[in-house]
């Protein structure tokens, strides 16, 4: 795609939409354009580019700012009503008879009625909160409830000057489209859903409420992430068994080979020492002769 942004927008009546159309480099020195219709060819033009007379995004009903460095086109659109409600085109014009413009569209749903950025809050223990609750332009004479789910007897309702204040929570609203709801000194007991309301509209909103660390624990916590290990990890018995079996193995087979080292010595130290003895060589006759002797004269006398 030559130019590209998001398919659809939901806006509350009498709010304000900003969003960007992006195009590719190529397109950087072309005027842009926003137009309203479904239809290229019947697209009603409502702000573009290059025009000499100066725009306002927050004063004008429809505005458009190129940035061509990021190849970007945003587009403003303030006060929005119901009517508005319908199709949208972000468009480049090429400039030529035979090409047509690059261009995509969008779908803007204007509606009534009550909205909030972030539907899921939470908070320490003994501090506060505040977020807003975007009500739509007809609700702006209407007054404002913020209420605990399941308990009417909790509700806190603005008065004629848009304001509630009691020492755990304040209602403030601004005659414009939004009110302010702020919680003071939570409780734990004071987890669970909330509603804020205006008119037949009411919006629920869940609230965690969590216990703060001491400043024992944070530094508990910090030292434990900071500090390294001062020991290894202790080895499992089944890794301490098969070192101790090894080392047991590595000492028998070391015993054996000393042993046959030293019989093979032994045996070449007694054959070298008895080869060099030249008495021992002149001996050995003698007994054997001796001997000998000795047995023939045992004979006789048997005999």
């Amino acid at each position: 795609c030559h130019v590209t942004t998001t398919s659809e927008l939901v806006v509350l009546e009498g709010q304000s939409i900003k969003f960007p159309c992006h195009y590719e480099p190529q397109y950087a020195s072309y005027v842009k354009y926003w137009c309203q219709g479904s239809m290229r060819e019947f697209c009603t033009s409502l702000a573009r580019t290059g025009e000499a007379v100066m725009t306002d995004p927050a004063k004008d009903k429809v505005s458009i700012v190129d940035d061509q460095v990021q190849q970007v086109f945003t587009v403003t659109m303030n006060n929005l009503k119901e009517a508005d409600s319908g199709w949208y085109m972000c468009g480049v014009e090429i400039g030529s008879g035979w090409t047509v413009d690059v261009a995509t569209f969008t779908y803007i749903r204007v509606i009534h009625g009550l909205s909030i950025l972030n539907n899921q809050l939470s908070g320490d223990e003994g501090s506060r909160i505040t977020f807003d609750c975007l009500y739509s332009e007809r609700y702006k004479k209407n007054k404002k409830k913020w209420c605990r789910a399941g308990d009417w007897s909790s509700c806190r309702e603005t008065g004629s000057d848009g304001w509630y204040e009691d020492t755990s929570v304040a209602v403030s609203d601004d005659r414009i489209g939004s009110f302010a709801v702020t919680l003071k000194r939570l409780q734990m007991n004071d987890t669970g859903w909330y509603w804020c309301s205006v008119g037949q509209h009411r919006l629920f909103v869940h609230l965690q409420v969590t216990s703060p660390k001491t400043p024992a624990e944070s530094v508990a916590s910090a030292h434990t992430t900071t500090q390294p290990a001062a020991h290894p990890p202790p080895r499992s018995i089944t890794e301490e068994a098969g070192n101790s079996h090894i080392l047991e193995s590595l000492l028998v087979c070391s015993s054996l080979m000393l042993l046959v080292i030293t019989v093979i010595l032994a045996t070449k130290l007694w054959k070298l020492h008895t080869r060099q003895d030249p008495f021992l060589e002149q001996a050995m006759p003698l007994r054997q002769t001796h001997s000998e002797k000795a047995r023939i004269e045992l004979q006789m006398t048997c005999t």
